[in-house]
């Protein structure tokens, strides 16, 4: 799949689901503020609880690019858990390699910040790591790898390129991006993790 096609498909999901996944999709919601296909200009029916619930399971699918299966495993893993099952969720997806890495600046969405990890442009506590679903705990630092840091991209990540179109560093994530490294402070809480979803709906859609 090319690069175009991979964009105009993240375009077209973010019009399904109604929030951008991608900066591009920004400007297509300006110009198109409605879901894609020949009845998106009309008003929606009323949703079933089943739709409803489907869309916010999507949603949360969709912000961090995870398959069904590996939200599934998370739901199950947090249900196990102490606290509301879909807060454990979110906050257990933000400590992922690749949300930190889109969270610090390092990349521009996240399949890009996917890519770097993958790629192995990241270390974590100086070591390489190419699994962007390894877990980040709190006190250990992420930072592109010195020899990536002279490619273009970075360079163009550690002028602070990406950060117009990227939400507010938040607080558990202490980062350095002229240097290209970043610290998780403390474990994440949901209130502050920038993604949009009604976190119980998803609950309620895995329960049914």
């Amino acid at each position: 799949m090319t690069a175009v096609t991979k964009s105009r498909r993240q375009v077209r999901l973010s019009r399904k689901l109604g929030l951008a996944l991608t900066p591009k999709a920004v400007k297509h919601f300006e110009k198109r503020p409605y879901p894609p296909g020949e009845h998106g200009r009309a008003r929606r029916r009323t949703e079933s609880d089943y739709a409803v619930r489907l869309r916010e399971k999507q949603r949360l699918r969709a912000q961090y690019a995870l398959r069904e299966k590996q939200l599934v495993k998370v739901y199950e893993t947090a249900r196990k858990h102490p606290g509301l099952t879909g807060e454990v969720m979110v906050e257990d997806l933000e400590t992922r390699l690749d949300a930190l890495v889109l969270r610090a600046g390092f990349g521009r969405t996240m399949l890009q910040a996917r890519q770097a990890v993958t790629h192995r442009h990241i270390l974590v506590d100086g070591k390489i790591v190419d699994r962007p679903s390894f877990r980040v705990k709190p006190g250990q630092t992420i930072q592109v790898k010195p020899k990536s840091q002279t490619t273009t991209p970075f360079q163009v990540a550690a002028a602070g390129a990406h950060r117009d179109v990227l939400p507010a560093v938040p607080g558990y994530l202490e980062v350095s991006l002229e240097k290209l490294s970043a610290t998780l402070t403390r474990a994440p809480k949901r209130a502050e993790v920038p993604v949009t979803c009604e976190v119980q709906l998803v609950v309620e859609f895995y329960a049914r």
